[in-house]
């Protein structure tokens, strides 16, 4: 079989499998930003063609060193394309602090200094602000940016369901413009230890993939809620979507008719994904995909062509 061949062939089966392929000339690539380690070097950047085999740019080296927030961290970057043609990044800054890291981008590569934003300053005893992610909604114009915190002696019922004492509910804040911000309201409490909130829209519905951060009894799986309202309303997760094993950091793609999420078995320390046609029977894709060695969670994205390949002619 020849090598032209065996692309055709390659392409037929992924379409086969509900995969959206791109093309190298087409005008939208998967992008994923994430970590490495304990995320002290900062912002890391793998593309993939067809959701399953990632690789690295730039020599898997760092694109962004973090340079806000005591411990200077850059953990759990989300990465979202805005209205505005801008890039924007908001990660976790230290283990224990009372807010988050901010930076923009118009091409991937160069990025704007860096900002802290102080979201639970007003809570003195706060003691962290973990995971943002940050997601536009076009039916109201905004950006909103959530993230998940433990406020000791909030929440009492689950008080002793978590690791180290440590538990968390989901707080947003809203904004237009990454400059003023609203007040920080509660995002999401169903009465359970919660973090890694990331969000999508179908339908007009909001769809909330969250992780179940309970260790007495262990839970720690992704789920899913759903909301008709942005900031509210939104459900009761349902049953795991993910399996026998602790996973934590998911990130959601929508690829022809399925919505895949990738996420971070970081006990195994690889990723894992599952894929679904309707968000209720979900089906375990683990073994058909590929990340580059000591990858952690992140955000998948989509960019154009043409800033896909600046990043690769101006990145080894």
């Amino acid at each position: 079989m020849n090598n032209k061949i065996k692309i055709i062939f390659v392409v037929f089966c992924l379409s086969c499998l509900g995969f959206q392929v791109f093309s190298q000339n087409s005008d939208e690539v998967y992008m994923f930003s994430f970590f490495q380690g304990n995320g002290e070097d900062g912002l890391h950047l793998a593309y993939s063609y067809d959701g399953l085999t990632w690789e690295a740019l730039n020599n898997n080296q760092s694109f962004l060193m973090p340079q806000v927030g005591n411990d200077k961290l850059m953990r759990d970057p989300c990465v979202i394309s805005g209205p505005d043609g801008k890039y924007h990044m908001v990660w976790t800054v230290s283990w224990n602090e009372e807010g988050i890291g901010y930076a923009s981008s118009e091409d991937l590569i160069n990025w704007s200094e860096q900002k802290y934003i102080p979201v639970m300053e007003h809570e003195p005893t706060a003691r962290n602000c973990w995971a943002p992610e940050v997601f536009y909604d076009e039916a109201s114009e905004q950006y909103i940016i959530f993230w998940s915190t433990t406020i000791p002696g909030r929440f009492p019922e689950s008080a002793s369901t978590g690791d180290d004492s440590y538990n968390h509910r989901m707080y947003y804040v809203t904004t237009k413009d990454f400059e003023t911000f609203s007040g920080t309201q509660l995002f999401y409490d169903k009465g359970f230890n919660v973090i890694d909130g990331t969000l999508a829209k179908e339908d007009g519905k909001y769809i909330l993939f969250l992780k179940d951060e309970t260790r007495h009894p262990a839970e720690k799986n992704i789920r899913v809620a759903t909301s008709n309202q942005l900031t509210e309303g939104y459900s009761k997760p349902g049953e795991p979507i993910t399996g026998d094993y602790w996973a934590e950091g998911p990130t959601p793609l929508k690829m022809g008719e399925h919505r895949v999420v990738y996420f971070d078995k970081y006990i195994d320390h690889n990723m894992g994904a599952v894929r679904s046609s309707d968000l209720e029977n979900w089906e375990d894709i683990s073994d058909q995909i590929n990340f580059p060695e000591g990858t952690r969670h992140g955000t998948v994205f989509k960019v154009p062509g043409e800033i896909f390949e600046k990043l690769l002619k101006e990145t080894p």
